[in-house]
């Protein structure tokens, strides 16, 4: 296991993890994912919020399997190689809140850092403007880590309070089961599903699973992380995550075009808008956001799996951050940011920078 875990912590190894992701992700996509949109963190959980009801766009309303795998294998894999810690404390509220601007972030460009790299690897256009964003917020965010940014020392806590998301995770896998869609309702029980949009349009759920166990027990070995990938290379010039991350983005375009979904333009992509301010604005609320929690929203999953009660606080926002955002017209659609999209953004930033600038240790 120690040799296993060289291997993924080593240089190959993230580029290994990253081929492996950009293979999968065009894959679900054929077997039935929306497109471009193989893996996306905040899409996917953004229908998770609303197949429990917490916002009512019936176009998203779908419990993605893929979610629920990155949770449970990364739990596999930090009990496997003893790296279970439970652990939280942190600034709770604040990681939170930073969930919720998040996700609004990403719902105004359509997509987290991952959907914004298979984006482009499938040809959109208007992903360049989203992943510019990200580096933006991100860099952003490492102005205030250099001036002594800090959200608190997480303590160690009880095995139960680390199993809290991961036992989440696996209720809801429960329910799809309990409550499985039946054609043509769009409510079974207590979960709703989508007929007809992004949240009708999946992969079969045993291979959606088997792909999101994979994922979450490669990336809690690796470290695999896309804020991270950026934030090293701006603060350090380190490449490690980095690489991975654009393993992932070469690896996706190929796959695309042998599968035939390699599109390129920037008009009539899907699920995606051409407001090209906003598309960059929206990433970059998102990347400052996750530069000041510490992870992209993969990683926060993964980091969860491991017990990270901080983390799990911060995917809770982001799945609250959905409900927000569609039950008062702040996400958008291909036909443009939302009604108000726009002011969001800005006290979004408002925000954020509020926590960056107020939760600053004095440097002796």
């Amino acid at each position: 296991m120690d040799r296993m875990k060289n291997i993924f912590a080593g240089s190959w190894g993230i580029i290994g993890v990253g081929v492996v992701i950009g293979i999968l992700a065009p894959l679900l996509q054929k077997l039935g994912n929306p497109g471009n949109m193989g893996v996306c963190v905040a899409c996917f959980e953004r229908d998770i919020a609303g197949a429990l009801g917490l916002h009512r766009a019936d176009i998203v309303q779908y419990i993605r399997p893929e979610i629920i795998g990155f949770v449970l294998g990364s739990l596999v894999a930090a009990y496997l190689f003893k790296e279970f810690r439970p652990r939280l404390g942190s600034a709770p509220i604040v990681r939170f809140f930073l969930g919720v601007f998040a996700m609004i972030g990403a719902l105004v460009f359509l997509g987290c850092p991952w959907r914004a790299a298979l984006r482009l690897a499938g040809g959109d256009g208007n992903a360049i403007l989203g992943l510019l964003g990200l580096v933006s917020g991100i860099w952003i965010g490492t102005l205030f880590l250099k001036g002594g940014y800090n959200l608190g020392r997480t303590q160690k806590t009880h095995t139960a309070a680390g199993w809290m998301l991961p036992l989440f995770m696996a209720g809801l896998l429960v329910l799809m089961l309990l409550f499985p869609q039946i054609a043509g309702e769009a409510k079974n029980g207590v979960l709703f599903y989508s007929l007809r949009g992004p949240g009708s349009m999946h992969a079969p759920l045993l291979i959606s699973l088997g792909v999101g166990l994979l994922i979450g027990f490669l990336a809690q070995r690796s470290r695999f992380c896309t804020m991270g990938a950026i934030r090293d290379f701006v603060l350090f010039r380190q490449t490690h995550l980095l690489s991975g991350f654009v393993a992932l983005i070469v690896t996706a375009w190929v796959v695309n075009f042998l599968l035939g979904q390699f599109k390129p333009g920037f008009e009539g992509q899907p699920v995606a808008h051409t407001m090209h301010l906003w598309n960059f604005l929206g990433m970059a609320l998102s990347g400052l956001a996750f530069c000041l929690a510490g992870g992209c929203p993969g990683r926060q999953l993964f980091l969860s799996g491991e017990g990270d009660g901080d983390a799990a606080v911060f995917v809770m926002g982001m799945i609250a951050g959905a409900g927000i955002a569609h039950n008062f017209g702040l996400a958008s659609s291909p036909a443009g940011v939302g009604p108000y999209g726009i002011p969001a953004v800005i006290i979004g930033f408002g925000v954020c920078l509020f926590i960056g600038f107020t939760m600053r240790q004095k440097i002796a």
